[in-house]
């Protein structure tokens, strides 16, 4: 608790100066203004004092995860076991004080906060400012202890464009349907059969030509799904790393609801498998949210999966790292913010532009021309 109290200090020595004047100069009219300002900063500070005993200021904040932009809506309460004095609410969350209902016992004030950026924003805590009618003093009561109200703001998840489609992303990059690259790369090769293994994955034809009995390796199917990658580094400006995690997480949504797909977070060995009904997407959605510029993607398994790949970077780069350039599979896409000189981009995601990198020397030819449709 503090207290402003310099408007009653002026007034209390300028009462007393007033009166020792008076009794100097026995001059008797300034008794009346003197003894006037004395006894209104005696009322002022009784009111103040009187008035801010048992007054109580509580935060309640509706939701704890919230996406950019949208509203999370919150509620201040001011509570006092007697009627609340003249005063305002003060919160760094308000563009102005709210003003007590002086004589009720309970003030609510209720807004609307909305959060342009990602991250986990903590919340300062809200004080009740109680003054006088005269202003000649302010007591502050304090709220709930700093750090008590957290709000983690997500990303946010938007449509993927491709050009012509007049803002319409139907079509855009179905890279989660099982296509005939997948269908062709989804046999691994051949192995002793072992017992109980379903009679679809017998290769009949060594046991026609009179050899052992085999069977057929498949390769697994999240090994064929689209991947998307962030790498967060060497941004140029915070927006552009907001941009980049923004178009990763949009394009994990969309490749997901189109029949599956991976998300390579910063900081995870492994990707985060996707399926259509997004279930653990809230999960990593959080993550994505707490994603810095300094944490590199770990890319050591991911040169040799089969599926195709969006690489999404932070910086302008021209060219996939080099642990996918030569990697196999069925597409390479880079997407990053803005666009690239002289280059069309196949589709663009949350002010960001994908750029299809695959050609014939890749095996992709025919998984490129069905990336961006």
């Amino acid at each position: 608790m503090e207290e402003t109290a310099r408007p009653l200090l002026r007034t209390v020595a300028l009462g007393v100066l007033l009166v020792l004047v008076a009794g100097m100069l026995d001059a008797e009219p300034l008794y009346v203004p003197g003894g006037a300002l004395l006894v209104l900063s005696v009322g002022s500070a009784a009111w103040v004092l009187a008035g801010g005993r048992g007054v109580r200021v509580t935060r309640t904040v509706a939701v704890t995860r919230a996406m950019e932009e949208d509203p999370v809506p919150i509620e201040l309460r001011v509570t006092s076991p007697r009627p609340l004095p003249t005063g305002g609410v003060l919160d760094p969350l308000l563009p102005a004080p709210a003003p007590l209902a002086t004589g009720r016992r309970l003030t609510r004030v209720r807004i609307d906060v909305r959060f342009s950026r990602r991250g986990l924003k903590v919340l300062a805590p809200p004080r009740v400012a109680v003054r006088d009618p005269f202003g000649l003093l302010t007591r502050f009561v304090g709220g709930p202890a700093p750090g008590t109200d957290e709000v983690l703001i997500l990303p946010r998840v938007e449509p993927v464009r491709t050009p012509g489609s007049g803002g319409d992303s139907s079509g855009a990059l179905r890279l989660g349907r099982r296509s005939s690259v997948a269908a062709e790369i989804e046999l691994d090769g051949l192995r002793q059969h072992r017992p109980g293994t379903p009679a679809s994955r017998i290769f009949w034809p060594s046991l026609a030509k009179g050899g052992e009995l085999l069977e057929r390796r498949l390769r697994a199917d999240s090994d064929t799904r689209p991947l998307v990658v962030l790498d967060p580094r060497g941004a140029a400006s915070e927006e552009d790393l907001d941009a980049a995690v923004r178009a990763a997480a949009s394009l994990a949504v969309h490749l997901a609801r189109e029949g599956g797909c991976a998300l390579l977070v910063p900081g995870d060995r492994r990707p985060a498998m996707l399926d259509p009904g997004l279930v653990g997407w809230p999960n990593v959605h959080a993550r994505l949210a707490l994603v810095d510029g300094d944490s590199p993607p770990a890319l050591s398994g991911v040169a040799a999966r089969r599926g195709p790949i969006l690489y999404v970077a932070a910086r302008r780069l021209t060219r996939p790292p080099r642990a996918l350039a030569h990697a196999p599979g069925g597409g390479r896409v880079l997407v990053v913010p803005g666009t690239l000189a002289g280059r069309h981009p196949s589709f663009t995601v949350a002010a960001c532009s994908g750029y299809e990198l695959s050609d014939s020397r890749h095996g992709g030819g025919g998984a490129s021309r069905k990336a961006v449709a």
